[in-house]
């Protein structure tokens, strides 16, 4: 068992995370090549580390924010990773597309329906705040800081926006649950950055 900040984990936890973060960095880097194909005209590494750096930390923090908040309001809560789905989402990246659903966090205890909606909504919040903090580096004139930017912005909002999606597990549906304005709002402001950016630098 070890300790970051006061939050525990267990060695299973901490093998998942770090399973999952190489996973997705792999799937996501694979995709950005174009598949299997894209990778055999090289340049792979930069793209897996920028994954590394975008994906797997938007997805890593993505779930230790569910956790911190949980245990914060006195959960016992730990992440498990899907191994089918990590490797469904290596298969899916290698024929050039991407589906990625690498595990979540998983708490129990007492706990009434506003912090159960705040342990959800925490996860999409984290990820806007990181878009935020990359949105800097599309400033910057090298192409590979520029690039990690790019790709810092948009992944994060694009998991911003579809954790925010008031349908099955995803975060939208326990936000939505606990309060419509909270849920308007989150649902709003992750959609609406996620298409404006996509509009800005695509059309």
């Amino acid at each position: 068992m070890s300790a970051i900040a006061g939050i525990r984990f267990g060695s299973r936890e901490i093998k998942d995370l770090l399973i999952a973060w190489v996973a997705l960095g792999v799937a996501f880097a694979l995709f950005f090549a174009g598949g299997a194909a894209g990778v055999q005209r090289g340049g792979f590494l930069p793209l897996l580390l920028i994954s590394m750096l975008t994906a797997g930390v938007g997805f890593l923090l993505h779930e230790l924010a569910h956790k911190v908040v949980a245990v914060n309001f006195g959960q016992q809560a730990a992440f498990r990773a899907d191994y089918g789905m990590l490797g469904l989402a290596v298969l899916s990246a290698m024929a050039g597309f991407i589906f990625a659903a690498p595990g979540a966090v998983y708490h129990r205890g007492r706990i009434t329906k506003r912090e159960n909606g705040l342990i959800a909504v925490a996860g999409p919040v984290t990820n806007l705040a990181l878009a935020v903090l990359f949105a800097p580096l599309l400033l910057v004139p090298v192409e590979f800081v520029f690039r990690l930017g790019l790709y810092g912005v948009g992944i994060n909002l694009l998991l911003a926006a579809f954790n925010m999606i008031p349908f099955g597990p995803l975060d939208g549906k326990t936000v939505l649950s606990w309060s419509l304005p909270a849920f308007l709002l989150a649902f709003g402001v992750s959609v609406g950055l996620a298409v404006g950016t996509a509009a800005f630098f695509f059309l």
